[in-house]
């Protein structure tokens, strides 16, 4: 569907003028050509296409604008047109001539011609007449190739010739009429025009010729503001392009199946919850197929480990990220048994990189029990991980006091999105069936088989394995089989969201020796589900998924058989699967439910054959047009191509047999012969004229081109191919991605055009970037229209469904926020909304790629003497044909620029990067009933030439094309410089020379010696470049130009160094030779090499059409003007830069760390400095061993740059050693890329006087933490700011210690204010820590916030202005707030002011610019030596650095700087400047801890020491190695003697102790201190927050701050410091207040000027001129580096370097940071009594419920020393008396809050290992049991730092003690001292629910070893201090002791009223006996009487 226009002529204008025209439709305007000085008539003819997706409406407007076109001004509006497009919709065809209307509405003389036509979608224009068609046969040789088709119902697709009136003949008259009657009926449709409104942005659509600052002056002219300005890309403005070409891809080499290095790291901290009772827990570490194990922890159910583990891998990435990591604790493992698992926990590396930072750090990880699906968790595992690649550096948060809340479940493993709650699901892989597998059998036996059987098998035996998070599940084994019926489904059972990315499917070939895979498919399980709240569950298919791996030929040995695995991309076809997949959540409350988690596999029901899609008959034509640059190793055997599409047209190895699925309507047996003649390219066929793929070309002798290159001879003949192939049509899926394409490719590109623009500093990029929202937000709107029509047809899955409606929702939401964005491109925000925008690319990228697979990609092979070579692949997807524009393939109908390359590993490093071929190939895939138009995107001019068959059909598809137009042309290459080329001789230089390609032809620059920026300055003319086709077409789209850089060498073949593509500018000889297209701009072209950028090349390029007049029409080309260049051509005056007068000054300061040379030591070096062709040479360093230094400071000399700065060639700093007789070697060298920092720019004459205004009064509040977030407000110079100083805080603490002082020391102090004596360095420290961990959490709260804001208005940008006014207001309140609540937590209870340093979190170097304020480090690097040296890092290529500095500036320099005072011509710019003389300096080193150290001994931890190396000193702190350590602290200083320059490179390495064999080394980092101790930041030592004289924070520089102002003062020339009464002290114009008193040790008050000088230095960044900020007192963060494993951090360092000069006084001692020694506490544990203890035993007589309890405790971490009560024997009611006292005497670091313990760690331990674990106190109560192990009954675990405080009673003690500890008061023994209460016992029941087991009265009394000697008390019931016996009942003894006893009371107490009740009864029945018994007796006596 598209609407197209021609504007043929604007006749009756006034003048003579530049014009322009520009038509708008929906909002896309097209501008025409500029056509000049026309007078009354301007002959546009130009056409304009507008697609189409949404039918128009008979109610929309075109609109025509023609302007007067001015290059300065803004172009004048003539007349503007519009028109209804009524007409246009029910004609489909309209010529209009009409006149133009100006901005009054009134009719103008001027009028337009222009035609119309519309070709709607359902065909209804669809009635062209015959005679259009088969007109004459002229057309076809204009080659448009249409050709009359069989079917009706075929939409016309646009013609691209609109200049051919169709049908003419018959419409003439008809014309005629309509013209008259033409004027009449637009005039009444003609619409009043009115004035844009502002927000009417479609006016500022502007021509590219454009420059911006007509747009600047438009903006102020239509009163718009500049901020609402936006520029529609280029691509759509500039003239009307053909776009018969696509762009080719310049990155060569594929990355993905090379190794890389990775490491895993992981510490186990601890774990929590663990369900099971009394445990000795162990964790697993696996990751992939390696395990570690932590050490084992006894009976508990929490253990600590703070365990570190190492994996190193060197695989692919894919490999790497698809490896498990699995953590699982197992509960008693032993040398003898493996344990039993409790709970595991796994996720995949992937996940972990794709996180920020690519760690999850101090998060806890969910265990559950993979066997049993019903159970819930099995408790939490708290962990690091980190994944860290080469070159990669993880940023840990930095360690301190973890004091965090253990918030569990806010701090779980997951990644973002992911619920905590995860169920147990089934995913369910249905494997249906396969087709076309290869061979994967040698056939020699089948052979044997089929001679003396007669049978014939299918050489291959499928099965398919699939693998997902850790499991493989596999299907049965179909034999010899090529197309596998396997209907079986595997099932997996895992947590969903599965935290495993993806799914690998296999097929593998089963083997007797080994099974081989055929080919592997990943299905990403991000890409077939969508976790928002409308998704949907990962689902998939049926859909089938092509596999690609190696070629199908079967080798034993398959060089390629890694493609088959999946690594690197496929090169040819292996196989297509039938499969689907399905995700059901379990209920696992079901009984019925399986709850294995095993991979089963069972019989599934077979599919549809039409379910994924009717079958269609595809058509894929190919024409090469070109095959240039054929690699000359190939020899030159005839080559010819071949494309393949699935198994389609692949000749050698394709079709096993041929797949008879094609049973179309009426699909009878020829059809399959056909089928079988598939592969032979002859030219007979069926009756009905069915054609024959022909799917490759001829095979051609090559020709050469140059020593490197082949080409073929396709000149006016192109070969062409045709295939027809059979597949399932869901084209839909592939449109849907390649609209989303489209819109990324457009995004991409406007995004580079602005990162262009930021690079170059054009102007005003914010209004490009507009462009490029206002553009994606219309293709995101269009996108929904477009997907919204879709039909529902029977084959879409649910996947198909899911993901169209996902896609609309993101990308409607996405189009929203861009229009949002749009609004608020700012200048300044332009970087920020630059960073969003990178994100909705990433994101559409990921949106666009389809999971399904439909068509298999099309593969062009090379072949040599039917070998294949090198291949190209190109995705079916962007090929494939649409009758809608933006659905349509990026490159179908269009010829692209094809690089081939080598297969698999053979591509990798320098063999991948010479191109094996480039072609220029023309494709289009479609539907074989649409193939109308296959030929319409060809360049025009070609007759075709088909098979003898196929002569008179005319839709027959031709095998060649012959052109019979061709236009010739001189293309000039302009070759101006390259720069930063890649450095390829030994010398650390190249010979370099370019080498231009163009079709078939080849040249030279001249080969420019020893350089790395070559200044060829040489035009190159390739005459006689023929090119066919039309000429209008070469105009727009010509052939692209290869560049490519080599090095000389004087043997051998010269070597690669990169390529690079351009485009010329073409003139067509009708043209004019002028502005402003010619003649062209130099520009940057980027050179890579593989897929590294390797340079720039400065280059232009004019392709000139040689017209009727020969040669002699093109502009002359100025001979040589340099003879001495020989017939070298320069590049012409117009073309080359401008060039005028620079100085370049080079300040010599020295060499340092030079390595030897060719084994020889570096003894006599000079540097050479050369810069566009110029240069200057040092003086010659006579011993460079004695003094490295230079004697001569400064050199310059002149030379001849380009006035504009982008285009300054390098400049190259080389250094030499002379040796003698004259001889010299290159030792390293280095280019300058970019000069501009040195340039010395003049300062502005009004700012000159700025510091003469009146006084600033600067402020210093002393800061508090949280202010810190606010920016510094900078001061102007000229501005007055007055600022007061706030004192109240010191002198509040000096109060406080007064009072403490003179309060006769009766009363109590709080123990919250400690007094100086307690704090020392580590309290300052810790407290610094603090403050900076505080920063950090503002920090990232003010970037949530400021991202919230930002979603905020995206969500809402109309209410966005209203907002933003609050939200300003918004932070503000939050920092009080955060003020507010600052002192409520916890740990800031009136929190007393420390003096505080600051720590940095990184190296010192990074916050102050490596300190090369004026003496600039460069690395010298050495040139190539090896091949493998390419991957080599920069490290390892440096061989020492060059020390000096370097100042450009135009000449001549203005004399205000020459005049000042004290100037010394010498010194030129480099004024001030140090002497360069050996000097001798006391370095302090101090080094603080180490955090993170990589183990280096097996058992996972290391003994790490401290080495310091300066110069010839080297300090091995051996002996004080820590045992056992990854976080060890030193706490250490050394003081080294040292003199710069020859001892200035510090190294500080960390060893790892070893008993046997050589100390390992774990890391180094090393510091310059020479740039550190000249620097201006003064980096000598650090200036402290305030200046003491004694106590923790002495002042620690010989120079009083006083002294150290005035010299600042004195080298810059600034004036001061003028201290004045009350506190104020005034520098330059500033002055600065302060106290000015300080306090001795003995309490004495004494004046100073110290705290103003401190005041002015820690403020030295606002001083005018002079000022920059000076280095604070501090601890920097170094990480540990290891030379053999580059680039991977090995742990950090923290330390400082303090340096004083020997000729100054010498410093006070160093500063004591020895590691704080633990206190010795002891903690007494009295257990008192027990209440409601559950009752275990059952008695052997009775029956009865009891207990025979007792009360076990320990400290974590000594489980060793467990402490137990007596037994309380037989307590009936779960009560027990004890009266029993603990005593746990323990080492406790109160910084850390952590108790310290030194104990071997097995009996084969060299020495103690030092751990450092939580305080935590365990009470257990277990039942006693004398023949059988005890029963344990309960815990509690008390954390003595913050424990709930226990119950006054035993009924108000509960289970919300234990589980709501989030709300109770917690309180802290170290604070409390004594606490005693009743706290519960807890254990899980059968349920894994908590329950109460008990409760324990007990009484935790803390105290200080002193103390405790002074009051001590006996362990148990002993004395000193015993405690009274338990008052037990007495059953509690035991039966058989005392049985009487126990009797009574047994019977006594509980069955008093049975035993009454039984006596009586007893007595009664004796009664009745005994009455029974005489009863007879008296009966008689009575009776007888007797």
């Amino acid at each position: 569907m598209a609407l197209l226009l021609q504007l043929r002529t604007v006749t009756g204008l006034r003048g003579r003028a530049d014009r322009i025209a520009k038509a708008v439709f929906r909002g896309l305007s097209f501008y025409t050509r500029v056509l000049e000085n026309c007078e009354d008539e301007a002959r546009f003819d130009e056409t304009f296409r507008w697609p189409v997706a949404s039918s128009i409406d008979g109610n929309e407007i075109l609109e025509i604008q023609v302007f007067n076109y001015s290059k300065v001004f803004t172009n004048r509006l003539i007349g503007t047109f519009q028109m209804v497009l009524q007409k246009v919709v029910e004609e489909g065809q309209v010529e209009v001539t009409d006149t133009l209307i100006d901005d009054n509405n009134s009719a103008i003389q001027t009028s337009i011609s222009i035609e119309i036509r519309y070709q709607a979608l359902d065909g209804t224009v669809g009635a062209w007449n015959d005679k259009e068609f088969l007109e004459t046969p002229s057309v076809h040789s204009e080659g448009d190739g249409r050709y009359p088709l069989e079917t009706d119902s075929l939409l016309s697709s646009h013609r691209q010739g609109l200049d051919i009136s169709p049908g003419k003949s018959n419409q003439q008259s008809a014309e005629k009429s309509f013209r008259r009657a033409g004027k009449g009926v637009f005039s009444a449709m003609k619409l009043g025009k009115t004035r844009p409104s502002k927000d009417d942005h479609r006016k500022q659509d502007e021509p590219a010729v454009l420059e911006a600052e007509d747009l600047d002056r438009k903006a102020l002219l239509q009163g718009l503001e500049p901020d609402t300005i936006s520029l529609a890309s280029v691509t759509a403005v500039t003239t009307n392009v053909s776009n018969k070409r696509s762009k080719p891809d310049i990155k060569m080499e594929p990355s993905a199946g090379r190794p890389m290095d990775y490491q895993v790291s992981i510490t186990i901290i601890e774990a929590r919850q663990l369900v099971g009772l009394n445990m000795d827990p162990v964790v697993c570490v696996e990751v992939g197929e390696e395990k570690k194990y932590t050490s084992m922890k006894e009976s508990t159910n929490c253990p600590y480990y703070n365990e570190y583990f190492v994996f190193d891998f060197h695989v692919p990435p894919d490999v790497m990220f698809d490896k498990i990591i699995k953590l699982s604790v197992i509960h008693s493992k032993n040398l003898l048994r493996s344990g039993t698992l409790v709970g595991s926990f796994k996720m995949d590396v992937g996940t972990v990189y794709t996180q920020p930072e690519h760690q999850f750090y101090h998060k806890w990880a969910i265990l559950s029990d993979p066997e049993d699906l019903t159970a819930g968790l099995k408790g939490y595992l708290k962990c690091d991980i980190a994944v860290v690649g080469k070159g990669d550096n993880i940023k840990t948060p930095h360690k301190a006091n973890e004091t965090e809340e253990d918030d569990i479940e806010g701090n779980l493993l997951l990644p973002d999105g992911v619920p905590p709650e995860r169920q147990w699901a089934r995913f369910y892989i249905k494997i249906y069936r396969a087709e076309g597998l290869p061979r994967m059998n040698t056939s020699i036996m089948a052979n044997v088989k089929k001679a003396l059987i007669g049978e014939n098998k299918d050489l291959v035996d499928p099965y398919v394995q699939v693998v997902f998070a850790g499991q493989k599940g596999k299907t049965s084994i179909q034999k010899s089989s090529y197309e596998p019926l396997w209907n079986e489904q595997i099932i997996f059972t895992e947590m969903f969201p599965p935290l495993c990315k993806r799914i690998k499917i296999q097929i593998r070939d089963s083997d007797k020796v080994n099974d081989v895979a055929i080919g592997t498919h990943f299905i990403d399980l991000r890409k077939i589900s969508n976790e928002g709240d409308k998704g949907f569950l990962p689902t998939f298919g049926p859909a089938w998924v092509n596999m690609y791996g190696s070629t199908r030929n079967y080798t034993l040995m398959d060089e390629h058989q890694e493609l088959n695995e999946g690594l690197g991309e496929g090169v040819s076809f292996r196989a297509r699967l039938l499969m689907s997949l399905a995700v059901e959540i379990l209920d696992t409350t079901n009984p019925e439910i399986n709850s294995s988690t095993e991979v089963q596999v069972e019989q599934a029901t077979s599919v549809a054959d039409n379910c994924t899609g009717k079958m269609e008959e595809f058509f894929l034509f190919g024409a090469f047009l070109e095959a240039t640059m054929i690699d000359r190793k190939i020899g030159d055997k005839p080559i010819n191509f071949e494309v393949t599409i699935g198994n389609y047209g692949n000749q050698i190895d394709g079709m096993s047999k041929p797949i008879l699925r094609r049973k179309k309507e009426g699909g009878d047996g020829n059809e399959e012969e056909s089928e079988l003649l598939q592969n032979s390219s002859e030219d007979e066929g069926d009756e009905d004229g069915e054609m024959v793929s022909v799917s490759s070309s001829q095979p051609m002798k090559p020709l050469v081109t140059d020593r490197n290159y082949f080409h073929l001879p396709y000149f006016e003949k192109k070969p062409c191919i045709y295939i027809k192939s059979w597949w399932q049509d869901q084209r839909r899926r592939l449109y849907n991605a390649n609209i989303m394409d489209k819109i990324a490719d457009k995004l991409e590109e406007g995004l580079n055009d602005v990162q262009e623009m930021i690079k170059t500093e054009k102007p005003h990029p914010e209004r490009r970037l507009r462009g490029v929202l206002e553009e994606l937000s219309s293709g995101c709107l269009h996108f929904v229209t477009l997907a919204d029509k879709d039909q529902h047809h029977s084959s879409r899955t649910r996947l198909d469904r899911e993901r169209l409606k996902s896609c609309m929702r993101e990308l409607e939401n996405m189009g929203q926020q861009a229009t949002t964005l749009r609004s608020q491109v700012k200048k300044n925000t332009m970087k920020d909304k630059l960073k969003l925008v990178q994100n909705f690319l990433q994101k559409l990228r990921f949106l666009a790629d389809e999971p399904q697979h439909t068509i298999p990609d099309v593969f062009i092979w090379m072949m040599s003497n039917n070998k294949r070579i090198a291949y190209a692949r190109v995705p079916s997807k962007d090929i494939l044909y649409s009758i809608v524009d933006e659905e349509m393939g990026k490159d179908c109908a269009k010829v692209k620029t094809i690089f081939l390359k080598l297969p698999g590993k053979r591509g990798f490093g320098p063999a991948g990067w010479t191109v094996q071929a480039k072609m220029e190939i023309y494709l289009w895939l479609g539907l074989n009933k649409q193939r109308k138009d296959f030929l319409s995107g060809l360049p025009c001019g070609f007759e075709e030439k088909k098979t003898a068959r196929g002569q008179n059909l005319p839709s027959f598809p031709p095998i060649s094309l012959l052109y019979t137009k061709k236009q010739v042309f001189q293309l000039r290459a302009h070759m101006y410089q390259a720069r930063s080329l890649f450095a390829a001789d030994s010398s650390g230089l190249s010979d370099p020379f370019a080498r231009v390609f163009f079709i078939s032809q080849s040249q030279c620059t001249e080969v420019l010696n020893e350089t790395l920026c070559p200044t060829w300055d040489q035009l190159l003319v390739f005459d006689n470049v023929e090119l066919y086709g039309e000429a209008h077409e070469m105009r727009d789209d010509p052939p692209i130009i290869v560049i490519e850089i080599y090095d000389q060498d004087t043997v051998g073949k010269a070597d690669f160094m990169g390529r690079t593509f351009a485009k010329p500018v073409v003139k067509m000889s009708d043209e004019q030779y002028c502005p402003p297209r010619f003649p062209p701009q130099l520009e940057y072209y980027q050179i890579y090499r593989g897929n590294s950028t390797a340079g720039d090349l400065l280059a232009a390029f004019e392709l000139l059409q040689i017209g009727p007049g020969g040669k002699s029409d093109l502009p002359p080309i100025d001979g040589p003007t340099d003879m001495d260049r020989g017939p070298i051509l320069p590049v012409p005056l117009g073309i080359r830069p401008v060039l005028s007068k620079y100085r370049v000054e080079v300040l010599f300061w020295g060499l340092r760390d030079l390595k030897r040379v060719n084994l020889a030591q570096v003894d006599r070096p000079r540097v050479d400095i050369e810069c566009a062709g110029k240069g200057v040479q040092s003086a010659l360093i006579q011993n460079y061993k004695k003094n490295p230094n230079f004697s001569t400071l400064v050199k310059w000399f002149e030379v001849d740059l380009p006035e504009n700065e982008l285009l300054h060639p390098p400049l190259n700093i080389r250094v030499v050693d002379c040796r003698a007789f004259g001889r010299y070697t290159l030792v390293g060298s280095h280019a300058v890329s970019s000069l501009r920092k040195f340039i010395y720019r003049p300062p502005d004459k009004k700012a000159q006087h700025w510091n003469m205004t009146g006084e600033i009064v600067v402020n210093m509040e002393p800061e508090v933490p949280i202010k810190k977030m606010e920016t510094m407000v900078k001061l102007e110079a000229n501005s007055d700011a007055v600022v007061k100083v706030d004192v109240s805080e010191e002198e509040k603490e000096r109060k406080k210690k007064k009072k403490k002082g003179g309060g006769g020391g009766g009363e109590e102090v709080e123990e919250e204010e400690p007094d100086d004596s307690m704090l020392d360095w580590w309290s300052k420290y810790f407290a610094s820590i603090e403050t900076m961990k505080e920063q950090l959490r503002q920090q990232e709260a003010a970037a949530a916030e400021a991202e919230e804001k930002e979603e905020m208005e995206m969500a809402e940008g109309s209410k966005a202005q209203a907002k933003n006014k609050e939200k300003s207001k918004a932070p503000k309140d939050d920092k009080k707030k955060k003020q507010q609540s600052a002192p409520e937590l916890p740990e800031k209870k009136n929190k007393p002011r420390i003096d505080e340093l600051k720590v940095f979190n990184k190296e010192l170097e990074t916050e102050f610019d490596n300190f090369e304020d004026w003496l600039h480090t460069f690395n010298l690097l050495r040139g190539k030596i090896g091949d493998n040296d390419d991957n080599a890092t920069e490290e390892e290529r440096i061989v020492g650095r060059f020390k000096g500095s370097i100042c450009v500036y135009k000449m001549p320099l203005p004399d205000d700087i020459t005049k000042e005072a004290g100037y010394d011509p010498n010194f030129g710019m480099f004024q001030g400047i140090p002497s360069n003389d050996p000097i001798n300096v006391l370095v302090r080193v101090y080094v603080v801890r180490a955090t993170d150290l990589h183990p280096a001994d097996i058992n996972g931890k290391a003994d790490p020491y401290i080495a310091i190396k300066l110069g010839k000193t080297d300090i091995k702190d051996k002996e004080n190695y820590i045992s056992k350590q990854l976080n060890p602290v030193f706490g250490k200083s050394f003081d080294i003697e040292a003199t710069f320059p020859m001892e200035s490179m510090l190294t500080v390495a960390v060893y790892d102790w070893d008993l046997v064999g050589t100390d390992d080394l774990i890391g180094e980092t090393k510091i310059d201190l020479e740039n550190r101790y000249y620097s201006k930041h003064r980096a000598t030592c650090g200036v402290s927050q305030t200046y003491s004289i004694h106590g923790y924070n002495t002042w620690r520089d010989p120079m009083k701050p006083s002294q150290i102002l005035s010299k600042l003062c004195k080298d810059g020339k600034v004036d001061g410091p003028h201290y004045g009464p009350g506190g104020r002290v005034k520098v330059a114009n500033r002055v600065f207040t302060g106290p000015t008193e300080i306090e001795d040790e003995n309490g004495q008050k004494k004046q100073t000027d110290e705290h103003l000088a401190l005041a002015v230095l820690r403020h030295w960044e606002d001083i005018p001129w002079a000022g920059c900020k000076l280095v604070p007192e501090h601890v920097e963060t170094r990480p540990l580096l290891n030379p053999d494993k580059p680039g991977i951090e090995q742990g950090r360092l923290e330390m400082w370097v303090d340096m004083f000069p020997m000729d100054m006084p010498a410093p006070g001692p160093a500063i004591d940071i020895s590691p704080r020694k633990p206190k010795k506490y002891e903690l007494r544990v009295i257990v008192w009594n027990t209440d409601e203890v559950i009752l275990e035993d059952d008695d052997y007589f009775t029956g009865e419920k009891s207990s025979d309890i007792f009360v076990r405790g320990w400290l974590k971490g000594q489980q060793e020393d467990k402490q137990d009560t007596d037994v309380h024997y037989h307590s009936l009611t779960g009560e027990g008396n004890f009266n029993w006292r603990y005593i746990f005497p323990f080492d406790y670091l109160m910084a850390e809050e952590k108790i310290v313990i030194s104990k071997k760690e097995s009996m084969f331990s060299w020495d103690e290992t030092e751990y450092k674990i939580p305080a935590r106190l365990t009470l257990q109560v277990w039942d006693a049991d004398h023949f059988s192990a005890d029963d344990f009954l309960g815990a509690i675990e008390l954390d003595l730092n913050r424990f709930p405080r226990g119950a006054k009673t035993s009924k108000q003690c509960s289970l919300e003690m234990v589980t709501n500890e989030a709300e109770l008061p917690m309180i802290s023994i170290f604070k409390q001292k004594r606490v005693k209460g009743w706290w519960p016992f807890v254990a899980r029941d059968e349920n894994d629910e908590l329950e109460v087991t008990g409760k324990v009265e007990a009484e935790l009394h803390l105290l200080t070893a002193e103390e405790a000697e002074k009051s001590p008390a006996g362990l148990a019931r002993n004395e000193p201090d015993p405690l009274e016996k338990p008052n037990r009942p007495d059953t509690s003894f035991i039966w058989f002791l005392n049985p009487l006893k126990s009797i009574k009371y047994l019977i006594c107490t509980r069955y008093k009223w049975l035993i009454i009740k039984i006596v009586l009864a007893l007595l009664l029945l004796v009664m009745v006996a005994l009455f029974l018994y005489s009863m007879p007796g008296y009966m008689v006596k009575k009776l007888l009487g007797a």
